[in-house]
């Protein structure tokens, strides 16, 4: 059979559209928050991420967007994003997974003594701020148990 330039561009074209279709890019969902001045930018984004891991809007096996694309669209420095990577993968968030990418991993089991330092530290920090404010105990109360019902709530993800 002899092959023609007009059959072998036929062909490759064939072979193109079949591999676009099986070899595609995956969308991931990106952290939804405001940087707030005065806080640090890792922090901040560290916790975006830990809140989204726990309220679900983020799956185990979900990919976990690449260090240019949290930089870019959070408008950090690439650095700050590599720092926040690397911490969540420390801390057992996210995996790293060769010729993947970095994906959510299932939730870390607490810690010897995590449960504690919670509830000393910033138990304290938000009754400090509460009775600075003139808040009352039933009013931290709810603000509490409301959060936390938030959070417990599956979160719909649109996927693109």
């Amino acid at each position: 059979m002899r092959l023609t330039l007009a059959s072998l561009h036929h062909r490759l074209r064939i072979f193109l559209d079949n591999c676009y279709h099986k070899c595609h890019i995956v969308r991931v969902t990106l952290l939804r928050f405001q940087l707030k001045p005065g806080q640090s930018i890792f922090d901040q984004v560290v916790f975006a991420a830990k809140k989204a891991f726990i309220s679900g809007e983020f799956q185990p096996g979900q990919p976990f967007p690449s260090l240019r694309t949290l930089a870019a669209e959070l408008k950090i420095h690439p650095n700050t994003a590599h720092k926040v990577v690397q911490y969540l993968i420390q801390e057992g968030w996210l995996e790293s997974r060769p010729g993947i990418g970095t994906v959510v991993a299932e939730p870390p089991s607490a810690r010897a003594g995590e449960r504690q330092r919670i509830l000393q530290h910033e138990v304290e920090q938000l009754v400090v701020e509460a009775k600075r404010v003139g808040l009352e105990l039933e009013e931290v109360q709810d603000a509490v148990e409301s959060q936390w019902a938030r959070l417990e709530k599956p979160v719909e993800v649109s996927r693109k």
